[in-house]
């Protein structure tokens, strides 16, 4: 068994996974046996909802102060105990943790020990939002079950693969080498899922297979994956870079940032808040909710179609700067909240790239299902997948391969 910890600021989601049933009619590998949240951490309101699948039991949910991170993991095995699969069983083979910065040293899953740790703590000031939290999680899972290996898993692990000339920024080489400043992206684990994925539902293996990933959901952003490698990928130093996003910009002159401090008499903090959490189509038209944002296109709301149209737009061109990367596209892969969800945007985002070899069968797109599956006709020359994406899944599989070796 592993279970995966997702540690954010305020909250912890966490899934137990066995990833190793025995041969006698048991569980498929991977199947799940508890999931939950942790919310609202140091708070009076903190909320804990746990669903123990193993047991085919009801959601428990439980609301009250939960003070930090240890109380909130404290919690979590609890409940895991109660269900039979406290962290104390034999069968536990390892806990995986998300951590969203590995920088260029960490390009596959890893052993955390006190030196990792510490390396993943100097990461901090090019992931100031989420690598400190992941290092609570950390701690508070090391703490809590020392003798047993705790694996971090890398959103940036599988950008890693990224030749120089597109991971690099055309600034001063000296300066840039200086402070890390380089193309990292993110999403990393979802991508390297749902490219393989498309690859199994091509019937091919990955190594045969170009792909473009789109992964959308509030955080957005897209790659080209050649034969199983990433070469390139939209997010860069930080998550703010690439597509349009539910609150993030997205690319965006650097100059704006300069202009927005000598006009507007903005901080640097006031432009991080700006670009970070006041962008994007929440930005543009007040929702970042796809739903709602359709809805009110649907009722005649300019706002909230100018904030689709950017959207698509800035898709399209991706779409379109990736195929030129790859030079060969076998599959376009939607994912994420979004990409799995919405069916106008996968058809808008494909809509006249027919010349391309891309198109979008109505039918198929208007079907919604947790499976992955191909929206695209028959004749088109570049398939067209949804393909849900798993990254605790992914996560499990990355950290028991590790120990189990």
């Amino acid at each position: 068994r592993v279970l995966v910890l997702n540690s954010g600021s305020s909250s912890v989601k966490y899934q137990l996974l066995d990833m190793n049933p025995d041969s006698g009619g048991g569980p498929a590998a991977g199947t799940r046996l508890a999931v939950g949240l942790v919310e609202r951490i140091g708070e009076d309101t903190s909320r804990l909802a746990h669903t123990p699948l193993a047991t085919g039991g009801d959601k428990r949910e439980t609301e009250g102060p939960i003070a930090d991170h240890e109380a909130a993991l404290k919690a979590v095995a609890a409940e895991l105990a109660a269900d039979g699969l406290g962290l104390d069983s034999p069968e536990l083979a390892a806990i995986g943790h998300r951590v969203v910065h590995g920088g260029l040293k960490f390009t596959a899953p890893t052993v955390i020990d006190d030196a990792v740790l510490a390396e993943i703590e100097r990461l901090v000031p090019v992931a100031p939002l989420h690598n400190p939290a992941n290092i609570t999680g950390i701690r508070t899972a090391r703490a809590l079950r020392p003798d047993l290996p705790q694996v971090a898993v890398f959103d940036t692990a599988f950008h890693t693969t990224m030749p120089e000339y597109a991971a690099r920024y055309a600034i001063d080489v000296a300066t840039a080498d200086a402070h890390r400043i380089r193309r990292y992206g993110f999403h990393g684990t979802s991508h390297a899922y749902v490219s393989r994925k498309t690859a199994e539902l091509l019937g091919k293996d990955p190594s045969e297979v170009n792909v473009i990933v789109l992964h959308l959901g509030n955080g957005a952003s897209a790659s080209a994956v050649a034969g199983g490698r990433c070469v390139d990928t939209s997010m860069g130093l930080t998550p703010l870079e690439g597509l349009v996003m539910g609150t993030r910009s997205g690319d965006i002159d650097p100059a704006v940032t300069f202009h927005l401090k000598r006009v507007a008499g903005m901080s640097e903090d006031d432009v991080d808040v700006l670009l970070n959490k006041k962008s994007g189509l929440v930005g543009l038209c007040g929702d970042n909710d796809m739903r709602e944002i359709r809805r009110r296109i649907d009722e005649g709301d300019e706002r909230a179609e100018l904030a689709f149209d950017i959207y698509i737009h800035r898709l399209k061109k991706y779409i379109g700067a990736y195929t030129a990367v790859l030079g060969r596209v076998d599959a376009v892969a939607f994912t994420a909240g979004v990409g799995e969800n919405a069916a106008p945007v996968r058809a808008a985002a494909l809509a006249g790239l027919e010349e391309m070899g891309l198109a979008v069968d109505a039918d198929l797109n208007a079907v919604r299902s947790g499976e992955p599956r191909l929206i695209s006709p028959e004749y088109a020359r570049v398939a067209a997948a949804v393909i849900p994406t798993d990254e605790e899944l992914e996560i499990a599989q990355q950290a028991y391969a590790l120990v189990s070796a």
